[in-house]
């Protein structure tokens, strides 16, 4: 294989070396000032406090975040998968975030890969470019939670279908084991609706099923991904399968055919989703790229669906957009960020269809057109985005946090203090990890010389600590008229977006 992979970049060095400096030109973007713009909020800070008890107390959560529906829980392997790089870091949330960016250049690497055996070098070069400077898939490559390594997942599983469509038997534990971690531990929401395309393709690949030893090495690799849950489900009581029944079967309309109208809105949520990972503004020029794109598409598709991995791609992806429009749980709420294991899987479908209109004279040249107007309508927003020096009245990131706890120590000098936090949305777990950890990090060595401690029990020194709230002024304006019954001003800092307030307890 090594000797293989050799001679093929050998035999295509100018076409390796733009890869290469794709993959650098991905790093940086997803690297550059993270230290300074990590978002770290509720999620963040609540994942962080887990893994804080796994080093500190020994807990070894079952359980990990919440999938945002009541009652109903990921499996962990999240937590144990960034718990390494927290210890190596020091607790540090910069560490684990570096890492899970550097699995998504890993995607990138992949998404070529795809692009070069489904239907050549172009169409795995272009996938690579859209992966690597898309505006959007670098905001979800920079996000320190547990949907990122969908995106390296996502190809994990289109590569081991399309191993196993090829013959290779022995991709089937792979197959097993991606989808059952994307499903249980690391998807977000629509990485459910992976299952009814692998139902097709598991029926479709019956000529390759595996033999009996690798067939019991599969079902057991998926079980392992469920253990977790299921020690937990044991210990509680059934708690999570009671309230998957109540949310699949007890609540009505979990999933349903929705009214006509609300099906034309999933359609523009769809198109919203899909496209903006190709162009973050999509106005006239834009929308009209993205439909000469789609027809050219659909004009080859009946030699294209003939392509094995393309039937795979066009199948996860009928597979989730059927699925999330039937999807009327949650109260109906969907997110972007929903269909995480599906972003990379649409840019190798598009690259491949910008793959076939490269294969004319004319198409070179529309293809080399799009390309360039793809960075540049990119470029733009990212350097504005990464240039962001978090210091503007409704900034709130990673580097104001940290200004805002070291100033918070360096007020309080040698005195013992409380701190208040209002944060939307309400529950402040960023704060409560942050405070704790600063003052043990290496940040803190201008602390030195300085020895106060945050209490729980009351103290005449209190903080208030706040983030400004657009969206509902009147809920920070009722708890900062509650904060005034508790302590009286004597002094504030502003850190862009956040306020702290020292305050002198009221006796």
């Amino acid at each position: 294989m090594l000797n293989r992979l050799n001679k093929e970049i050998l035999a295509n060095k100018f076409v390796y070396f733009l890869l290469l400096l794709i993959l650098v030109g991905g790093i940086f973007l997803r690297v550059y000032r993270i230290n300074d713009l990590l978002g770290f909020y509720y999620d963040q800070g609540r994942d962080a406090l887990t893994i804080s008890d796994i080093w500190h107390k020994g807990d070894i959560p079952f359980i990990g975040p919440t999938t945002g529906i009541a009652g109903i829980f990921r499996g962990p392997f999240y937590y144990y998968l960034i718990a390494p790089f927290y210890l190596l870091g020091g607790g540090d949330p910069i560490y684990p975030s570096i890492f899970l960016s550097f699995t998504t250049i890993l995607a990138v690497l992949l998404i070529y890969y795809l692009g070069f055996k489904i239907h050549g070098r172009v169409a795995g070069l272009i996938a690579a470019i859209i992966a690597a400077f898309s505006f959007n898939i670098v905001m979800a490559s920079r996000w320190l939670s547990n949907p990122t390594p969908m995106l390296l997942i996502s190809m994990l599983l289109v590569l081991a279908m399309l191993k196993v469509s090829e013959g290779k038997k022995n991709w089937w534990p792979v197959i097993a084991f991606v989808s059952g971690i994307s499903l249980f531990h690391f998807g977000s929401s629509g990485e459910v609706f992976y299952f009814p395309a692998l139902i097709i393709f598991v029926i479709s690949q019956r000529k390759n099923f595996p033999r009996k030893r690798l067939l019991i090495l599969t079902f057991i690799l998926f079980f392992v991904t469920i253990l977790p849950l299921i020690a937990f489900d044991i210990k509680n009581k059934g708690l999570i399968i009671g309230n998957v029944k109540n949310f699949l079967f007890l609540n009505e309309g979990s999933f349903g055919l929705p009214p006509e109208r609300n099906i034309g809105d999933k359609i523009d949520f769809l198109y919203d989703v899909f496209t903006n990972k190709i162009f973050n503004g999509r106005y006239v020029k834009e929308n009209i790229i993205l439909a000469f794109i789609g027809f050219s598409f659909i004009y080859k598709l009946n030699k294209l669906i003939k392509v094995s991995g393309v039937k795979i791609l066009i199948l996860f992806l009928t597979s989730g957009s059927l699925g999330i429009i039937f999807f009327q749980g949650n109260f109906g709420n969907i997110y972007d960020y929903y269909l995480t294991g599906y972003y990379l899987i649409f840019i190798l479908l598009f690259a491949i269809s910008l793959g076939v209109i490269w294969q004319t004279k004319l198409g070179k040249l529309i293809v080399i057109y799009f390309i360039y107007f793809f960075i540049t309508n990119n470029a733009n927003v990212l350097a504005y985005k990464l240039s962001d020096k978090v210091d503007g009245p409704f900034s709130v990131a990673f580097k104001n946090q940290k200004q805002a706890i070291n100033w918070t120590y360096l007020d309080a000098n040698s005195e013992n203090f409380n701190v208040d936090v209002y944060v939307p949305p309400v529950i402040p777990y960023a704060y409560d990890y942050l405070f704790k950890w600063y003052p043990t990090s290496s940040r803190s060595a201008g602390l030195r010389g300085t020895s106060p401690k945050l209490v729980e029990n009351q103290v005449p020194l209190l903080y208030t600590l706040y983030e400004v709230d657009p969206p509902h002024p009147e809920r920070l304006e009722a708890w900062l008229a509650r904060q005034k019954g508790i302590g009286k001003v004597e002094y504030e800092e502003k850190f862009g977006g956040i306020t702290v307030q020292r305050r002198k307890r009221i006796q």
